[in-house]
């Protein structure tokens, strides 16, 4: 038979008050209520809860091992109430974010800044994969927010431009890409090691689209699947590579890496904010989608 929780409620009171006086009180019902409660309690479980001894009501031995369950019940239904409250107002509770990797890296601190200065009580969790990965965890609930760098290609989703963002070619400043006075020519980008990002990563799935438009394959790839890696490795001279210009300006300052211009290709990629049709996002969610868009 089910628990009634109801009257597990009002045994659970009697117990932790010590009468059932006190447990009315408590409770804000009256003690015959209480009395009738647990007596009916008992007949439904078939066994006795409390004992009255002259140092109040007790639990026996089933109404103690009752009671551990109870509190473990009780406890559950509190953290259920209090994370529908974080849910419905922005004073406190949580907002987990998915971003593709640049963006996490180079874009989004800005607008966590902003976001917990205005909203402090919130907890803010950032997630960084690539585009496909930050997909399925909005899917499964895991995230709130996801920013990712290419369209997906998935009925359960729809995709909201967000931003743009510019791509450029990178090199090694003793590249001899960087002694050329004009734009190099795509083409001669088959001769060399194109460093790209690992597959299911926006990026990638750009860049190839970009040069096969211009019918540029490139016969050596590197497959790297961090864009820090692949900066390092361009600044080590193992090849070039073509990522977000958003991602450089620290290397290019310092000297270690040089943005190539390139003869009639420009790559101008729109960032994406993904949701779910229909689903009812919480108020952290739209508040921090506010922000985004505020530019």
């Amino acid at each position: 038979m089910p628990l009634n929780l109801h009257l597990l409620r009002l045994f659970s009171t009697v117990v932790k008050t010590g009468s059932f006086s006190r447990a009315a009180a408590a409770l804000h019902v009256s003690q015959p209520a209480i009395s009738k409660g647990v007596r009916d309690f008992e007949l439904q479980l078939g066994c006795r809860l409390l004992d009255r001894t002259s140092r109040g009501v007790l639990p026996t031995r089933e109404g103690k091992a009752l009671l551990r369950h109870a509190d473990v019940l009780f406890a559950a239904e509190r953290a259920a109430e209090e994370e529908l409250l974080s849910l419905r107002n922005l004073d406190r509770g949580f907002l987990r974010i998915g971003a593709s990797t640049t963006i996490a890296t180079y874009m989004i601190a800005e607008y966590l800044g902003i976001f917990h200065r205005k909203y402090p009580g919130i907890d803010l969790h950032l997630v960084s994969a690539n585009t496909r990965d930050i997909a399925d965890l909005l899917l499964e609930h895991s995230i709130e927010t996801a920013l990712v760098e290419g369209p997906v290609d998935d009925s359960g989703l729809s995709s909201k431009p967000w931003r743009a963002d510019i791509m450029g070619l990178i090199a090694a400043p003793d590249h001899k890409f960087c002694t050329s006075p004009h734009p190099i020519d795509p083409k001669a980008l088959r001769d060399e090691i194109m460093i790209v990002r690992e597959p299911g990563s926006g990026s990638r799935e750009i860049v190839s689209k970009a040069l096969a438009a211009h019918g540029v394959k490139p016969r050596r790839t590197l497959e790297i699947g961090s864009t820090e890696a692949i900066k390092q490795a361009v600044a080590c001279g193992v090849g070039v590579a073509i990522v977000s210009t958003a991602t450089v300006d620290d290397q290019v300052r310092l000297g270690r890496l040089t943005v190539v211009p390139m003869m009639d290709l420009q790559i101008s990629r729109t960032l994406w904010q993904l949701k779910v049709p229909g689903r009812i996002e919480i108020p952290a969610a739209l508040a921090f989608e506010r922000i985004i868009l505020q530019d």
